[in-house]
Parts: structure tokens; sequence; C-alpha cells
């Protein structure tokens, strides 16, 4: 079973990800999800435990479904704690 801190660092990834893709500053996605700023900092770097609505506005903030912002979260806390 992955540890909580490797699935908070791996969801932190999957939001960089997602907003460089886009081309986007944190300030803007936090703008983007009605999110503080350094919030987003937190939950990018893995150390914000999100509440499910935080989650839900970072993928409206990023203009895609909660699903495919979550989209291989599991399998990369798991190959997070196999380091």
């Amino acid at each position: 079973m992955p540890s909580r801190q490797s699935i908070l660092q791996n969801f932190g990834q999957l939001i960089v990800k997602r907003r460089k893709a886009q081309g986007i500053s944190q300030e803007e996605l936090a703008h983007r999800a009605s999110l503080d700023r350094t919030y987003v900092s937190g939950l990018e770097r893995g150390v914000r435990n999100p509440s499910l609505t935080a989650i839900v506005k970072v993928a409206q903030g990023l203009g895609i479904t909660t699903d495919k912002l979550l989209k291989g979260l599991e399998d990369g806390a798991k190959a997070g704690r196999q380091r």
C-alpha cells in the first residue's frame, strides 16, 4: 500500500505536469481555481493534503476533469514507494 507521503508527492507531480503542459504559473492556476498561490505550491510540493473540494477546484482550474487530473495517481504512488 502506498504511503500517505508518496500519494501526496505524486499528486503534486501530476499537478505540476499538467500546469506546465498548459504553460501557466502557480499564480495563474491558483487564480483559476480560486485557491491561494501558497496552497497550490504546497500541493505541488506534496506537503498539503487537499480536500475533495480542493481537488475539484484544481481540476477545474486546469480545465480538465477530476478523473483526468487523478489519472496515474495510484500507479505513481506505488512506484514511489518501491524506490
